[in-house]
C-alpha cells in the first residue's frame, strides 16, 4: 500500500467506526463513550466531560517538550436526515457508506462527514504525528443543534494552548480565519381543535427543492419548502374553507428545508385545489425557479381527520410561517459577495396540541442577532406564540496577525502547487465559542471537500483528504520549530 493511500485508508477506518454509531445531535453518549475508551486504549490521556466532550492529550515528541500546545477540533455529532419514504431511525440506525472511485456517500441517508470525517483525521493525526511540540485533540458535542459541547468545555482547556485547528470547514484549498454569530429562535403555540367543516381531506406537499445548509448555500436564492407550503395554503384559503389538521416540514433548523406537508380539510374541489397549487408554482419559479428548478406542489386524497386546527390558530401559525423573513438580510460591506446577515426557517412539528417552530438567525455582526432576538419576541406578541430565546453564538473576528494563518497558507502552497484561499465565512462555527473563552488563541478552520452537508445528498471527495492531513502534520512540524 502506498503512502498516499495509506492515509486515505486509515482515516476512512477511523470514519468507519464512527458511521457505526448512531450520533444525532443531542444524543452522543455511545459515541463519546467509544471515544474515551479507543483513545484511551491507544495510549492517549483522555477526559470526558460532564456533557461528553472528549479531550485527548498526545505525548509530546522528544526534544519539543517547550514547543506550543496546538489543539485539533471537531464535533462528533451529526444531521441526520433521509430520502423521503427511506427507513432510517437516527438513534438506531448506523451510516451505510457507498464509495466509489472519487466520492463517499451514505445510502439513502446524510454521510455525517460533517464533523465525523475532521474527527477521523484529527484521530490519525493524534496516532501518527511526529516532532511535534504538545498536542490535544477536542471533540465537542452538538454543535450541530446548539453548540452546547463548546458552550460548556471548561475554559482550562483551551487556556493553556497557543494554536487550534478547527476541523469542520468544507473546501479543501480555504482557509477560514472568522465566522458568524448566530442563535436558536424557537416558537411554540398550545392548539385547539374542533370538528371538522370541510367535506374532503387532503395532503398538500412541497418537495424536490434543493435544501442544504443554510450558512453555506443561503446566499444561493433557493427555495424554503415550510413557508412555500404556508403561502400555498394561504392562497387556498383565499378561495373557500380550507381548515388545517396537520402541518410539518423540515429536518434541522440549519439546514434550508427541501420539502414539507399538510393535511387540510376544504370544500374546494379537485379541480380548483390543483389550479390554485399551480398558479402558486408558477410564482415559486418566478422567484426562485433560476436556481431552484425542481420544486413539486402535490395535493393528494387523505383520510379525513377527527379534529382539525380552529381558524384562529391555523392563521396564527399561518402567519407566522409567512411573517418570518427566510433568506438573506443583508450583504457584507466588507468582504464582497460575503452574506453578512440571514435566517432560515429550519422545522416545524406539530402534535395534537401543540406546535413548535424553529428558527436561524445568523450574523457577522453580533448586534444584528441582538435585533432578532428583539424582533422575536415581537413577532410572537403579535402572533399568539411564545418566543423560546436560546444563548447567542458570538462570531469570530478575524486576527489579521495569525502565524497559524500565515503558516497554513504558506504549507499548503509548498505541498500542492496553489494557493489557498484565506477567507471567513457566514456559516457558525465553534470557533466563536473558543475565541470568547481564550481571546489570545490563534484559530484557523479548515476541512475536505464535502458537498451537500446536512442532506442525503452529502458526499465526501476522498482526493482532498490526504493532502488535508499532511497539512496538518507539516504545520505541526513548523509550529514545534518556531521560536
Amino acid at each position: 500500500m502506498d503512502k498516499k493511500s495509506e492515509i486515505l485508508e486509515s482515516v476512512l477506518d477511523e470514519f468507519k467506526n464512527l458511521a457505526a454509531i448512531p450520533r444525532q445531535s443531542g444524543h452522543e453518549q455511545a459515541v463519546s463513550d467509544f471515544l474515551k475508551k479507543y483513545l484511551t486504549e491507544a495510549g492517549f490521556s483522555v477526559q470526558q466531560d460532564e456533557v461528553y466532550n472528549i479531550i485527548a492529550d498526545a505525548p509530546t515528541s522528544p526534544g519539543y517538550e517547550k514547543a506550543p500546545l496546538t489543539i485539533i477540533q471537531g464535533h462528533m455529532d451529526m444531521v441526520c436526515v433521509a430520502e423521503e419514504g427511506y427507513s432510517y431511525d437516527p438513534h438506531k440506525d448506523p451510516i451505510k457508506l457507498v464509495r466509489d472511485d472519487k466520492y463517499l456517500s451514505a445510502e439513502g441517508t446524510s454521510l455525517g462527514a460533517d464533523d465525523g470525517i475532521g474527527v477521523a483525521e484529527g484521530i490519525y493525526v493524534l496516532k501518527n504525528a511526529k516532532d511535534h511540540g504538545p498536542l490535544r485533540l477536542i471533540v465537542t458535542v452538538d454543535e450541530e443543534r446548539g453548540m452546547t459541547g463548546a458552550v460548556n468545555l471548561e475554559d482550562k482547556y483551551l487556556a493553556d494552548a497557543s494554536f487550534l485547528i478547527n476541523c469542520d470547514s468544507e473546501n479543501w484549498d480555504e482557509l477560514t480565519v472568522g465566522c458568524a454569530g448566530s442563535v436558536n429562535l424557537d416558537f411554540s403555540r398550545k392548539l385547539k381543535r374542533t370538528a371538522p367543516q370541510g367535506k374532503a381531506a387532503w395532503k398538500i406537499s412541497v418537495n424536490g427543492l434543493l435544501g442544504g445548509h443554510s450558512g453555506e448555500r443561503i446566499g444561493d436564492g433557493r427555495g424554503n419548502a415550510i413557508r412555500t407550503l404556508a403561502l400555498a395554503l394561504q392562497a387556498l384559503q383565499e378561495k373557500g374553507l380550507v381548515e388545517v389538521a396537520d402541518f410539518r416540514g423540515g429536518k434541522a433548523r440549519n439546514a434550508i428545508p427541501d420539502s414539507a406537508a399538510a393535511v387540510i380539510v376544504t370544500d374546494l374541489a379537485e379541480e380548483e385545489i390543483n389550479e390554485i397549487l399551480f398558479v402558486e408554482l408558477g410564482r415559486f419559479n418566478k422567484i426562485y425557479g433560476s436556481v431552484d428548478p425542481k420544486a413539486k406542489f402535490q395535493a393528494v386524497k387523505a383520510e379525513l381527520p377527527a379534529e382539525v386546527l380552529t381558524a384562529g390558530d391555523a392563521k396564527r401559525l399561518l402567519s407566522l410561517l409567512t411573517i418570518l423573513h427566510t433568506g438573506v438580510f443583508a450583504m457584507s460591506t466588507v468582504i464582497p459577495g460575503l452574506v453578512e446577515t440571514s435566517a432560515n426557517l429550519g422545522v416545524v412539528e406539530m402534535k395534537a396540541d401543540e406546535v413548535a417552530v424553529q428558527y436561524f438567525p445568523r450574523s457577522a455582526v453580533d448586534q444584528k442577532i441582538d435585533e432578532f432576538r428583539h424582533f422575536a419576541q415581537q413577532i410572537a406578541e403579535l402572533t399568539g406564540f411564545t418566543a423560546h430565546i436560546g444563548t447567542q453564538s458570538p462570531g469570530w473576528k478575524e486576527n489579521k496577525d495569525s502565524r497559524l494563518a500565515k503558516i497554513m497558507a504558506e504549507t499548503f502552497k509548498a505541498q500542492n502547487g496553489q494557493p489557498m484561499k484565506v477567507e471567513t465565512i457566514h456559516a457558525g462555527l465553534e470557533c466563536g465559542w473558543h475565541f470568547r473563552k481564550n481571546p489570545q488563541l490563534d484559530m484557523v478552520s479548515i476541512g475536505v471537500t464535502t458537498t451537500d452537508i446536512h442532506s442525503p445528498k452529502e458526499r465526501l471527495e476522498l482526493a482532498t483528504v490526504e493532502p488535508q492531513v499532511k497539512l496538518i502534520l507539516e504545520t505541526l512540524k513548523k509550529i514545534a520549530a518556531l521560536k
